[in-house]
């Protein structure tokens, strides 16, 4: 028999972490707000003039599906993570682990409640963006499925991290010292096709480099690299992600220990 589907349980959990949302939404949402603000003065409006444009595309535009990413793979590992991580550390964990709660329903509510916050962030910064550049969307559809899919893939990411982390520091120790770096890069503020031969070709092992361009050849329809191989590389890496997942409620590491 086919156990039935607790919706209340996940919408318990999407509650809850939506709660913390607000309570910290200083933290949240303004900040990186605020943060995506001055990297548009500094590398929009200071730099952007003597760079021109890159790709056929005014440079300030050409930074926004970069600055969103930086921040959507932020926030997504930073929610996701925290979100697990709290209640393991609390002790909390067991008694959601003792509920009628299945892992998918678990994984729905945490990592549904981290990718939502980050879309939200994503679609705030793309306004905040508007305010500064000229922005063009030709490609809303795939724009919107590489945002949902990238959030997504993240938060999961995030919750393999807050299961895996031992405390505060190895939490914060992939978001900062392994993604921000990928991130930078991997073309967030320029195309690799700037780059010379041997640095390019070394810029593809970067799989944030796929993730970037594939999001913004649906802003402007360039991109460094096949919108498919994007594509393909996006959903692999989520895949991948589901299969750690499913491998940790499957054996318990870490969550009954």
């Amino acid at each position: 028999m086919i156990p039935r589907f607790n919706r209340h349980a996940v919408l318990a959990i999407l509650r809850f972490e939506m709660a913390r949302f607000r309570r910290t939404l200083w933290q949240s949402l303004v900040t990186p707000v605020i943060t995506t603000s001055l990297y548009f003065i500094v590398f929009g409006a200071a730099i952007g003039p003597s760079v021109g444009e890159v790709a056929g595309v005014p440079y300030g535009a050409f930074i926004v599906p970069g600055l969103i990413m930086l921040s959507l793979f932020t926030e997504s590992l930073n929610n996701a993570s925290f979100g697990i991580y709290l209640p393991r550390f609390t002790g909390t964990i067991y008694e959601v682990l003792s509920a009628p709660v299945s892992p998918i329903e678990m994984v729905l509510g945490y990592v549904g409640a981290a990718a939502t916050k980050s879309v939200m962030l994503g679609v705030i910064i793309l306004a905040t963006a508007s305010l500064f550049v000229p922005i063009q969307i030709q490609h809303p559809v795939w724009m919107t499925a590489f945002l949902v899919l990238t959030a997504a893939t993240f938060s999961l990411f995030g919750f393999i991290l807050g299961i895996w982390a031992n405390g505060f520091e190895q939490l914060q120790f992939i978001p900062m010292l392994v993604i921000t770096p990928l991130t930078f890069l991997g073309g967030a503020f320029y195309s690799i096709d700037m780059l010379p031969s041997a640095w390019r070709t070394f810029s593809l092992f970067n799989p944030v480099v796929y993730l970037i361009s594939g999001f913004r050849w649906s802003f402007y329809g360039t991109s460094d690299v096949s919108v498919e191989v994007s594509l393909a590389a996006t959903l692999g890496f989520f895949l991948v992600c589901l299969i750690v997942v499913s491998w940790i409620f499957r054996t318990g590491y870490r969550l009954k220990s």
